[in-house]
């Protein structure tokens, strides 16, 4: 007999065995100890007194008390988070960094402006769309002078060369010299496309000039704005134009 048997029959009490599973149940073991349901059972007691500690701290608590975390914190799909503050800058600091910002700005559209120069010079505006044609005017006396008028003969040069306003060559420059440049019908098709993908590019870099330029402007409003001089607004900030103040004169000494 063993020693728990022992101790079990002098004291009178039943000995504690453990406890078999069933056979379906065989796999998971056997049945817990008596150890065991006390370590759960101290847990569950834990837990309800924390509950009730919490309630009743719930119940003790001034509705109308306030404090910062209240405003700081806030439900993101149902996780309750923290608002990081927002980083506290001086005026002289914004006004810092909005020159900064003017500063590349003013620098983006310089140099915007120096390739809309340079593509300028190389287009100089030739056949581009959305121009308005240049007129040549001829005068005459009479009716039948204008009747007899002959553009080609009166420009000296071939029929074919008069809708060039560019490279038009007189019939004399042609006996002395061959016209340079291309004359396929196929050749001058891609040339003209390529002129025409240049000018699209020259009116989108002359787009982003005036976008930065009215860019640059907005962000020299909002740096005036941090003056804590009286200001009153006169009129309403668009796409293409910033907000106009008007302030109250100040003298500076």
């Amino acid at each position: 007999m063993s020693s728990a048997f022992r101790k079990a029959a002098k004291s009178g009490q039943r000995p504690h065995r453990e406890r078999a599973q069933p056979a379906a149940r065989r796999r998971l073991g056997l049945l817990e100890k008596k150890k065991d349901y006390r370590l759960r059972a101290d847990d569950y007691h834990k837990k309800q007194n924390a509950l009730r500690a919490l309630q009743k701290k719930a119940l003790d608590k001034n509705p109308d008390e306030f404090y910062f975390k209240m405003i700081r914190s806030e439900l993101q799909d149902g996780v309750h988070t923290i608002k990081q503050p927002k980083d506290e800058v001086t005026p002289e600091q914004a006004k810092l960094m909005k020159t900064q910002d003017i500063k590349y700005v003013e620098m983006k559209r310089v140099a915007e402006a120096k390739k809309i120069e340079r593509l300028k010079s190389e287009l100089h505006l030739l056949d581009a769309e959305g121009k308005n044609p240049n007129k040549h005017v001829f005068f005459f006396d009479t009716k039948k002078e204008v009747q007899e008028f002959d553009i080609a003969t009166h420009l000296d040069t071939l029929p074919e060369l008069v809708g060039r306003v560019y490279n038009r060559p007189t019939i004399a420059t042609l006996q002395k010299e061959t016209l340079k440049g291309a004359t396929e019908p196929a050749h001058l098709k891609k040339l003209a496309q390529q002129r025409k993908n240049q000018y699209d590019l020259l009116k989108q870099r002359i787009e982003r000039e005036k976008a930065m330029f009215v860019v640059a402007q907005k962000i020299q409003t909002r740096k005036d704005l941090l003056d804590k001089t009286h200001k009153v607004k006169v009129k309403k900030e668009t796409t293409s134009s910033p907000a106009i103040y008007k302030f109250k004169f100040q003298r500076k000494r």
